[in-house]
């Protein structure tokens, strides 16, 4: 695990703000008839034009710049043409690499009027990422993190997903520790400021196994079932956290 200097988490604060800054942007463009490719053009001329270079184009051979996960698609999504509909929900994960840096973060949106079930989803996992971040300062065990999101998951009868997990982050995109989203707590090792750790919720309606397409990428659930992602670049610093390119605190 590599401890960050001030200087360089100010750096990665300013690869995350490039990261949020286009989720923002995404939050405008989504509606019922947008497509995921569309969202991705945006996406790259946007990080480009920041000064940055999109962190998952070609990435272990990713074609894309942005991963779209639409209901059922866990993480991993690749954008096509395919148009949006109402009732949707799409998770959209973005990474940029900026001045030697990574940023890394993720949202889940709407796609005009949704059900009940999906509104659930997305609050719950959103939620579990506020409760993560709240545990997150020197001295918390590793696993508190994990332990936190599924408690709070599984009381709302949802699953968290095992296959894939938040990571350490810097100069390059994944960084050890590895940072899975359940487990039992006071475990691992103990956080120290410096740290830099993207925690990311990916949360089933349904079982929390996973499938993964003829692609190579699109990992599904294998019961069909919605899910959701919520993801933030997180610094373990002396006085406890701080979410990185965000201007305000973004924990309830």
């Amino acid at each position: 695990m590599v401890l960050k200097t001030t200087g360089e988490i100010e750096l990665m604060d300013e690869a995350n703000r490039i990261v949020h800054e286009v989720l923002d942007g995404i939050t405008e463009r989504i509606e019922p008839g947008a497509t995921t490719a569309e969202l991705d053009r945006f996406a790259e001329a946007f990080i480009r034009g920041a000064g940055g270079v999109p962190a998952f184009l070609s990435y272990r051979g990713y074609p894309a710049t942005l991963c779209t996960s639409i209901n059922d698609v866990i993480v991993h999504g690749i954008p096509d043409e395919t148009p949006l509909e109402a009732g949707d929900i799409i998770g959209v994960d973005c990474g940029v690499l900026y001045k030697g840096y990574y940023g890394d973060a993720a949202r889940t949106y709407a796609v005009g009027d949704i059900s009940q079930q999906a509104r659930k989803l997305m609050d719950v996992t959103r939620k579990s990422l506020d409760l993560a971040i709240q545990v997150i300062e020197p001295g918390t065990r590793l696993s508190d993190i994990g332990h936190v999101v599924q408690s709070h998951v599984e009381e709302f009868g949802f699953s968290v997903v095992r296959e894939f997990v938040g990571h350490g982050i810097g100069v390059a995109l994944h960084e050890d520790p590895q940072v899975p989203n359940f487990g039992q707590p006071g475990r691992g090792p103990m956080l120290e400021a410096g740290m830099v750790l993207a925690i990311e919720p990916m949360v089933n309606a349904g079982e929390p196994g996973i499938k993964v397409d003829a692609d190579g990428w699109t990992a599904r659930t294998t019961d069909g079932a919605l899910s959701a992602h919520f993801e933030f670049s997180v610094a373990v610093t002396e006085s406890g956290q701080r979410i990185l390119g965000r201007s305000q605190p973004a924990v309830a």
